[in-house]
């Protein structure tokens, strides 16, 4: 039988790291995006800035939509040229970075609009990063604060009520050769400046509102059953859950709804703030290292992982996850906090089945988890607050759970 228990010197040392980081939590350099309203105001931040070239980081899948011709057409007619890099991919790699930065350095750009989802964000990041750090790989930005240093002009035009990463200050890159995916995490990586336009999220497809949106919840989560939340934080994830545990299944079931639509988004964003400041868990390094091995979407591996890892928690979560069960008035206040618990964890089951996410990832090789658990721990340790210290083997438990073992 294997033995699952967690050295007690290990989870010490886990404990006073985070003990150490929350005590000067409230004296780190977090700020949060200007938010724009429109495009003209766009356009006025460029300007007042002097940048006369931008390089548009986006996808082919965007650029192929036509969402990005209205920003293009407000920056031609301010005379801003605009420089395209569409070849981002899901799960940003090492070499697609290296790609946008040459076209950056090439073309003489003075700044960066990342118009997308997560991935379009993190490669504008990492590209901004690699700007400003010329001698520094990627690989050597991995962690924390590593950058220290501030990046050109981002602007992030979210297309997806997500991923958050509009707010954070972090971007996930992955290793081509190794599939290693791994955090870069610094305060220069917050965007300057953020454009939250419901519009451009009309037309998603179902199932990325669906994942995106249970990514957004996830962050909210994670944020606010770990051990470094504050007033501030635990109000943004309150607002965050509430939101969209009440227009999630509207977008899902009808993507024209202009009101929930703009309510996923500031929720994404809510979320964003509290998981920036508080951290996330487990949950995200799992998806992670499932999104580096296998190219898994990030929305839709939180979806699967988060009603897992809650229940695998048990009793460490029960009172922090049946206060958010009654704050966002899922529950009454005179349910006791185990139950509010259950409630919580079974109504994001309910949620997954209604927008068909499955319950399980099936894809997932019993060889690979060991590997996998052991970079699952190395990033979420000592640095994420988690309700309980696991060590790779207990991890490992969850990765079958996850598979459906």
């Amino acid at each position: 039988m294997q033995n699952f228990k967690v050295n007690i010197f290990y989870k010490i040392w886990c404990r006073i790291y985070q003990f150490v980081m929350r005590l000067v939590l409230p004296l780190m350099p977090y700020r949060e995006p200007v938010l724009l309203e429109n495009y003209e105001g766009l356009v006025n931040v460029l300007q007042i800035n002097s940048i006369n070239k931008v390089m548009l980081v986006t996808d082919k899948g965007i650029n192929f939509l036509g969402l990005t011709k209205d920003l293009e057409k407000s920056l031609k007619k301010a005379k801003i040229s605009c420089v395209m890099f569409d070849d981002v991919v899901p799960n940003p790699t090492i070499s697609n970075v290296e790609s946008g930065l040459q076209i950056y350095k090439n073309e003489n750009c003075e700044g960066l609009i990342a118009f997308g989802g997560g991935s379009v964000m993190d490669c504008a990041k990492a590209i901004g990063a690699r700007v400003v750090k010329p001698k520094k790989s990627l690989q050597k930005m991995q962690g924390l604060l590593k950058i220290c240093k501030k990046l050109p002009l981002l602007i992030a035009i979210p297309t997806t009520a997500g991923t958050g990463s509009e707010t954070t200050v972090t971007a996930v890159i992955t290793d081509d050769k190794t599939h290693y995916k791994y955090t870069i995490n610094d305060f220069s990586l917050i965007p300057h400046y953020a454009l939250l336009d419901y519009k451009i999220t009309m037309g998603l497809p179902k199932h990325i509102t669906s994942t995106t949106g249970m990514d957004a919840l996830t962050h909210a989560v994670e944020a606010y059953i770990g051990g470094s939340t504050t007033r501030y934080t635990r109000k943004m994830s309150e607002d965050a859950t509430k939101l969209i545990f009440e227009n999630i299944l509207k977008v899902y079931e009808n993507g024209n709804q202009e009101k929930a639509r703009q309510n996923m988004l500031l929720a994404s964003y809510y979320a964003g703030i509290a998981f920036t400041r508080s951290y996330v868990g487990y949950v995200h390094a799992v998806a992670h290292t499932l999104g580096g091995q296998y190219g898994a979407s990030h929305g839709l591996a939180n979806a699967v992982i988060l009603p897992i890892m809650l229940e695998e928690y048990g009793k460490s979560v029960y009172k922090k996850l049946g206060i958010l069960a009654k704050k966002v008035g899922l529950v009454a206040e005179s349910e006791s906090n185990e139950l509010a618990t259950k409630k919580f964890v079974e109504h994001i089951k309910y949620l997954n089945k209604k927008m068909q996410i499955p319950e399980n990832i099936k894809d997932i090789k019993e060889e690979d988890i060991p590997s996998m658990a052991k970079k699952a721990i190395k990033e979420a340790n000592p640095l994420y607050p988690v309700p309980t210290i696991y060590n790779a083997k207990k991890l490992e438990k969850v990765y079958l759970k996850v598979k459906g073992k």
